[in-house]
């Protein structure tokens, strides 16, 4: 069982489900915006390379769920308590030394927030039934999208579509999509929140259901949000376009005559999950995809501006306009959430940055890398979700950044000292982390080596893709 979870884990991190990848190169042959376009092209070809080269799809290799249903008539030969042997064999798959996994399980949440170093504990959920097998469902979710989970509990006689339309609105593309949006409506509150997650391991089949017809309100109610979803318009990454979702997925239960409980859960661009089950007759084997799965695809070199960063100014800024998709060359620092909380503590302070780390006129990249494996220089290390720095962000540019490299939208003030500073805002494609490492060709600690993943890193970058 150890083994079968840690091979699973492993498994997840490179391998997107099947459906899901059919479901991303159908959303790529009929996207009409060039940089939601380009966006989902990067995603299949990180996808197909995590396949090959088994490294993780996202920097984020998420918080481990693991739904366990155990059969009556199984016959358990454990020595120790079920949840130690789950988490054990997550830690082992997760500390694998050939692919490595980042760590992002804090212990002491409202307190000290310690790392739990292997990512440990996992989300565990138990049921039961009549069988003699234990079914397992392991999940890898990102911080990102579980950070857009929203709930509710409704007046029996409000509207469902119009709540979820108004969330999905509002939480705009810090989930990274396209993906696939869970609901879960009735039983009690916590009931619904379980069913959203739950729904998102289902197989991705809106075509079908749109080729055969609703048969029950709850398929019309998918149709209806699917189709007026993806009429928003936040699309690929939120570069727009006509895919946010791939599938929106409902499971119900009854519930109380006076409440509506409805909630609602995003899986992102790197949906991971995998179904297996134990008999007794050994490890869980997982068949490889077909390599066949993905399509060949280059990204329209023609229409992608090469930029070195030692050239750039803030006049020069002004050249580049929203929707241009860059290739950027040179020397880039990062820092996200814990860093940024340092950086402001510094210079409240009036105190220089730890190595005489130089801020003025460096481009910030927005993310927390998987620790290297073999010959590499970083591992995977895609963008996290900006709005969380929004909060630095006057500080960062009357320190003097150039700009700043993350994924999804940025607030209005944001915005407005982007206008005023003349700087620049970049997104880097979510879902695409082992595509971008493999334009980092040198990366260093400069500063914080305490907070890990979290430190003041310099990139030294080669043709990184990035959006204005």
């Amino acid at each position: 069982m150890k083994q079968s979870i840690a091979d699973a884990v492993q498994y997840i991190s490179y391998y997107h489900p099947e459906d899901f990848v059919k479901g991303m190169v159908e959303a790529y042959e009929k996207e009409k915006s060039e940089a939601a376009k380009n966006a989902i092209g990067q995603i299949l070809i990180n996808s197909k390379m995590c396949a090959m080269g088994h490294r993780p799809l996202c920097q984020d290799t998420g918080s481990v769920n693991v739904f366990v249903k155990i059969g009556t008539k199984a016959e358990l030969d454990i020595t120790n308590e079920l949840e130690d042997i789950i988490n054990a064999g997550v830690a082992q798959g997760y500390t694998h030394p050939d692919n490595t996994l980042r760590y992002s399980i804090v212990s002491d949440p409202a307190g000290e927030r310690k790392n739990t170093k292997n990512n440990t504990p996992a989300v565990i959920h138990y049921s039961i039934d009549n069988s003699d097998k234990i079914e397992f469902t392991v999940a890898a979710k990102g911080g990102g999208s579980e950070n857009k989970s929203k709930f509710a509990v409704l007046n029996p006689s409000d509207s469902i579509y119009d709540w979820v339309m108004e969330n999905v609105r509002n939480m705009g593309a810090g989930w990274c999509p396209p993906g696939i949006l869970g609901i879960g409506i009735g039983g009690n509150p916590e009931k619904a929140m379980l069913m959203a997650k739950e729904s998102l391991m289902g197989h991705v089949d809106i075509h079908e259901l749109k080729e055969r017809g609703a048969q029950n309100a709850l398929e019309e109610l998918r149709l209806k949000l699917y189709e007026d979803i993806n009429k928003i318009g936040i699309g690929a990454q939120g570069l727009g376009g006509i895919t946010t979702v791939l599938d929106v997925k409902i499971l119900d239960y009854p519930c109380h005559a006076a409440s509506l409980p409805v909630a609602m859960i995003p899986n992102c661009a790197a949906t991971r999950h995998i179904h297996f089950e134990l008999d007794g007759n050994g490890a869980a084997k997982f068949n490889k995809p077909d390599l066949d799965l993905w399509p060949d695809i280059e990204l329209p070199m023609d229409t992608i501006k090469r930029v070195n960063i030692e050239d750039l100014t803030k006049e020069k800024l002004q050249e580049f306009k929203s929707g241009d998709t860059l290739l950027l060359s040179g020397k880039i620092l990062t820092a996200r959430d814990a860093a940024h909380k340092k950086i402001v503590e510094y210079k409240n302070a009036n105190k220089p940055l730890p190595n005489g780390v130089e801020l003025k006129d460096r481009f910030i990249y927005y993310v927390g890398p998987v620790d290297p494996v073999r010959d590499e220089k970083v591992g995977p290390a895609g963008p996290t979700t900006s709005t969380r720095m929004d909060k630095f962000t006057k500080d960062m540019m009357e320190i003097g950044i150039m700009g700043m490299i993350g994924k999804a939208e940025r607030k209005q003030p944001t915005i407005d000292l982007i206008k005023e500073y003349k700087s620049m805002y970049l997104i880097a494609t979510g879902g695409a982390a082992y595509l971008i490492s493999q334009s980092i060709k040198d990366a260093k600690v400069l500063a914080f080596e305490e907070l890990g993943m979290e430190a003041i890193y310099e990139f030294d970058v080669k043709d990184m893709p990035v959006t204005v």
